[in-house]
């Protein structure tokens, strides 16, 4: 009996203690801050809420990415009912700065930096116009003010101190601002751990991520750990900011030769292919309604219109301009049917300006591709178009040449040439032109040459 009270025991102090342990799930972000990234994020979070996790832990290594997706990666971070850590293993550049800030805790391993998260170009690398950098500053700004302020005293007052000073966090992006003692004007601003430490953005220096889960679970910790499957990361690849463009010109450039070449061809076919893989994830995410793939559809139903049917370029290929680059933009933006309330004005903007950008490229390209690519040649694909050239001095003629039997035969005026009319050979009556102007009816003539479908002739009575 008493073997059975203290087994029992046993059992419910071990339920009591796994019931006090934290459940912690990490994931990584060790590459470019992108479309995977973002993906990665919301089904780490989604497996997180259905395991109960109390917490979130971020490990991070990375030099940045698309402010676009790590702003998504922020909101989500802000929004989020779990608390979440970020520890940072080496780097947390630019982008992956921005997400750090957004976390509630911050810990960084020795050598660690955070910051200099100034736009720049995905191309060079080049530091982007201001207005790109005033809306980082503007989300970095506010991102640190989120965590609001500490209370602390000095000298004998009591003081509001933001958590996470925002002016700090702006001047990781703008060289301008300067701060006594931290950094001076010109220079755009990156932490070490210890300056981190100093000024409030990170907790603590750790060396892994089990050190950091013990500070956070001090009662005891489960880890789990998300782990992408390989249909996450395709997925990912194909949401790409740079997929996507170049699927859009795919898309565009196919209907654009298919629509110059007679038949059904490669041309189509690839802009049909690049067309699924474009609007694929999009409606799997939810984010291509049927309405919307349609009114993409329905563009290039009328631009065909207009190039075969009706002459010249009107309302109809205008029209379908429109509904193929409304379609295609649409397609990236979570929106509820014709209900845009709950849309950022960014994710509008930056929709919109990838297909625009997109198209101008794809309509350049295609012009620079049928001029250059399929030249004699120079051409890199000459050898797919047809070389054949049939010119006049090789004997080719583009009308029918049985005229050419009658130079030197006579013939007699059948109507006045004024200087045209007609003219009767061998029991035919043919189409003439006098070289010489007037002819009268009834006059000998002689044929001296053919033009075209006539024949030229002269007046024959002085032979």
């Amino acid at each position: 009996m008493k073997h059975r009270i203290l087994t029992i025991a046993l059992a419910l102090v071990a339920v009591c203690n796994a019931w006090a342990q934290s459940r912690i799930l990490t994931y990584q972000i060790f590459d470019e801050i992108n479309s995977t990234s973002w993906l990665h994020t919301q089904s780490a979070f989604a497996q997180a809420e259905a395991e109960g996790s109390d917490w979130v832990l971020l490990h991070m290594n990375t030099y940045g990415g698309e402010v676009v997706y790590a702003d998504s990666i922020r909101t989500q971070i802000l929004n989020s009912r779990i608390p979440v850590v970020v520890f940072i293993d080496n780097n947390a550049a630019s982008a992956g700065a921005l997400i750090s800030i957004a976390c509630d805790s911050i810990y960084m391993r020795p050598g660690a930096n955070i910051g200099a998260a100034t736009v720049v170009s995905g191309t060079d690398g080049e530091k982007m116009p201001d207005k790109y950098q005033s809306y980082m500053r503007s989300i970095m700004r506010s991102t640190a003010e989120s965590h609001g302020r500490d209370t602390v005293t000095v000298d004998g007052k009591m003081e509001f101190r933001w958590h996470r000073d925002p002016t700090i966090a702006e001047a990781m992006v703008d060289e301008y601002v300067k701060i006594e003692g931290i950094v001076d004007s010109g220079k755009i601003l990156t932490f070490t751990t210890e300056e981190a430490l100093l000024h409030g953005f990170c907790e603590a220096k750790m060396q892994s991520i089990e050190q950091v889960a013990e500070r956070i679970a001090p009662a005891g910790y489960t880890l789990s750990h998300y782990r992408p499957s390989t249909f996450d990361n395709v997925k990912g690849f194909l949401t790409g900011t740079a997929l996507r463009g170049i699927l859009i010109l795919i898309i565009l450039g196919g209907i654009y030769f298919e629509l110059q070449t007679p038949g059904v061809g490669f041309p189509i076919l690839a802009s049909i292919v690049a067309a699924v893989l474009y609007f694929a994830p999009l409606y799997i995410d939810g984010l291509a309604a049927n309405w919307e793939i349609i009114i993409f559809i329905l563009g290039v139903v009328l631009l065909a219109v207009e190039i075969f049917v009706i002459p010249g370029f009107g309302v109809a290929g205008i029209s379908g301009i429109v509904c193929i680059v409304i379609g295609l933009s649409l397609s990236l933006i979570g929106n509820n049917d014709f209900d845009f309330s709950g849309v950022d004005g960014g994710q509008i903007g930056y929709a919109f300006t990838l297909v625009g950008v997109s198209l101008v490229v794809g309509v350049i390209a295609c012009f620079i591709a049928g001029r250059f690519m399929f030249t004699r040649r120079r051409g890199p694909l000459a050898a797919l178009a047809l070389q054949t050239e049939q010119n006049t001095d090789e004997g080719y003629i583009g009308v029918d040449d049985s005229l050419s039997q009658y130079v030197d035969a006579h013939g007699v005026a059948q109507t006045d040439l004024r200087p045209s009319g007609k003219i009767l050979i061998d029991g035919k009556i043919i189409d003439a032109v006098s070289e010489q102007g007037f002819v009268s009816k009834g006059s000998a003539v002689k044929v001296l040459r053919t033009e075209v479908s006539q024949v030229i002739v002269a007046q024959a009575d002085g032979e």
